[in-house]
């Protein structure tokens, strides 16, 4: 076992580990460390705790120092700088007529380097704007392109839940979200109503997959035909996955019909394949809206794990 802290340096961003070493630090604390980008301020959102030495990333770096009060007041000199320095390069980016959106800019704490987070359709030849801003900053220029996601996590926005967004709020790294999540919770396959602000597949469906996943094992879907525990045989209507019933529609020797409802124990089924089942019965142009948003999720996925 390892006694580490855990430092984030961005509002909703990933924690990063580090050795306190013999710091008396606690959580809420802010701390100067150094990163592979430099010497760093952060805060400490997880106080000194044991964790297994293959859950770190070796080496484990040590914390330098517990942040001053000239440290809090350069960190906050930096992020009026970020603003200047935004304007400025919204203004370069005008000048040399680049097909580029500019997101967010971040000094590192020492002043070594300003990176300009940016996002755009293709490749950008940005060479000359590198070397306008070097020349007004007097340091290291990064221009770093980002995806949708990262965007939307950066500038924040309001979800269709009416609360702020997930990402920009709480979630330290995104995690592959697939169409499969979707039809598991019998929410609509139609993509303008699971998809989120930033036009991906909802980062929400992730949470209560397991669940879901779970549950279904023990219920029919809509259209089986399932026998009853008094003898009868019918068609599914509807489920309600957390109660675990579904309605069945009964047609009698008589002729005649009725609808009951039906604890999932209560009912004998042979699982169909459902993926098909959801093909047939999705609009064309949704199947292929859905396929190549899935196809895009995967692609960010590769992308943010390089």
């Amino acid at each position: 076992m390892v006694t580490v802290i855990g430092v984030r340096f961005r509002k909703a961003g990933k924690v990063y580990y580090f050795d306190p070493d013999s710091l008396d630090i606690e959580q809420g604390n802010n701390v100067i460390v150094e990163t592979a980008r430099g010497i760093e301020y952060g805060a400490v959102v997880i106080g000194k705790k044991e964790i297994p030495e293959e859950e770190v990333v070796q080496p484990l770096k040590k914390v330098i120092r517990l942040a001053t009060s000239e440290d809090d007041e350069k960190e906050k000199t930096n992020k009026e700088n970020e603003k200047e320095a935004f304007d400025i390069c919204v203004e370069k980016i005008t000048k040399h007529k680049l097909d580029m959106k500019l997101i967010d800019v971040e000094y590192t704490f020492d002043n070594n380097k300003v990176l300009f987070y940016f996002t755009a359709e293709g490749r950008i030849d940005f060479r000359e704007l590198v070397k306008d801003l070097a020349a007004v900053f007097k340091t290291r220029i990064e221009l770093r392109q980002i995806g949708v996601r990262d965007e939307t996590k950066m500038i924040g926005s309001i979800g269709i839940c009416g609360r702020s967004l997930c990402c920009s709020t709480h979630l330290c790294e995104f995690h592959p979200v697939s169409i499969k999540m979707a039809k598991e919770q019998n929410l609509s396959l139609n993509p303008s109503k699971i998809s989120g602000v930033c036009g991906r597949l909802m980062c929400c469906l992730k949470y209560e997959e397991e669940t879901y996943e779970e549950l279904n094992k023990t219920l029919p879907d809509v259209g089986d035909i399932v026998k009853t525990k008094d003898g009868f045989s019918g068609e599914v209507l509807s489920v309600n996955v957390l109660r675990q019933k579904a309605r069945v529609l009964i047609r009698k020797p008589d002729e005649d019909v009725e609808v009951r409802e039906y604890n999932a124990m209560d009912l004998k089924f042979k699982k169909q394949n459902k993926k098909k089942k959801e093909e047939d019965r999705m609009e064309e142009a949704d199947l292929l809206q859905l396929q190549e948003l899935e196809q895009i999720e995967k692609q960010e996925g590769k992308l943010n794990k390089k």
